[in-house]
């Protein structure tokens, strides 16, 4: 479903999860499609024994994609004039992430979105903002 399929309302708003139980192993995919070998995010004795992490976390880049996603299914991707978020916390194998998209205003053929993701335990680890086309 478009924007051109739907009417926005400032308030309305789209909750959708992103992963439940976030593998290693989509960590290990993201980084070879990314090209971000960073150790932090593949290597869990670089991540405990040399960075000091309780182990590997996945790449901020892996979350706001997800995230986009989630904003590109209700919105369209020929719509979206701008997408931009904050990396408010880690993100763990095993997590599970939802995204809430929410209408905070629709002008002169603009909605502007505001966006969070969580994960299972309700902490905040994006947040950001989109704007979107309307006709």
């Amino acid at each position: 479903m478009t924007l051109t399929d739907i009417t926005l309302k400032a308030g309305e708003s789209r909750e959708t999860v992103l992963v439940e139980d976030l593998t290693r192993t989509r960590l290990v995919q993201y980084a070879g499609a990314s090209g971000d070998y960073n150790p932090l995010h593949t290597d869990e004795r670089f991540a405990r024994e040399i960075a000091g992490y309780s182990g590997v976390f996945a790449h901020g880049m892996l979350t706001m994609g997800m995230t986009g996603r989630a904003l590109t299914e209700w919105v369209g991707e020929e719509r979206l004039l701008s997408y931009g978020v904050r990396f408010t916390a880690q993100v763990w194998p095993g997590d599970t992430l939802t995204a809430e998209i929410t209408v905070t205003s629709v002008e002169e053929g603009v909605a502007q979105l505001s966006i969070v993701t969580r994960n299972q335990g309700g902490a905040t680890v994006v947040s950001g903002t989109a704007t979107a086309k309307v006709d």
